[in-house]
């Protein structure tokens, strides 16, 4: 890599991951994807970037299982698994150190003094959540023990905070 410093690296980093993760198909820089187990079954899931809250993650998967539950023509989900988890990962930056030195003679005595600034080893700690919500989606709302899921209500009230709109079609 010659020409290319680390510093500049670390600048290309943080202008792709400068921000939470937003609501958009799973990237370079996280998001959501989805699979269709049957007809009326979804693995739903949302990873976010170092910059994403897991309360955000557990947002939007639960927002993009109501997309998918409407988009497929069903108007209730239930959530029958979750599981939600931060991967964290470290970096250390290099260090350099810088010396700089005074000298004065006198005679054939030679007098001195040096200092020595070293910058850089810092290290910093990244957090990634991500969440995964298996859902069942049901045309119109079922009768069954657990929490049941309105997806236009969850599109409605959800998807303003993040400045998504929800529905057939798409986002």
């Amino acid at each position: 890599m010659k020409g290319i410093s680390i510093a500049a690296l670390l600048s290309v980093g943080v202008v792709l991951t400068g921000c939470a993760t937003a609501y958009q198909p799973e990237g370079l820089t996280g998001g959501f994807n989805e699979t269709q187990l049957d007809t009326n079954i979804f693995r739903v899931s949302f990873r976010g970037n170092g910059y994403t809250r897991p309360e955000r993650a557990e947002d939007l998967v639960l927002l993009r299982s109501a997309e998918l539950t409407l988009t497929h023509g069903f108007t209730h989900f239930v959530i029958v698994d979750a599981k939600s988890r931060v991967d964290q990962s470290s970096f250390t930056t290099p260090t350099q150190s810088y010396t700089t030195a005074n000298i004065t003679a006198v005679g054939n005595t030679a007098y001195g003094s040096a200092h020595t600034t070293t910058t850089g080893g810092q290290t910093m700690v990244f957090s990634r959540p991500s969440t995964t919500n298996t859902v069942v989606a049901f045309a119109g709302r079922p009768n069954v023990p657990g929490m049941v899921y309105d997806a236009r209500m969850v599109c409605d009230s959800v998807g303003p905070k993040y400045k998504v709109t929800c529905g057939v079609g798409g986002s």
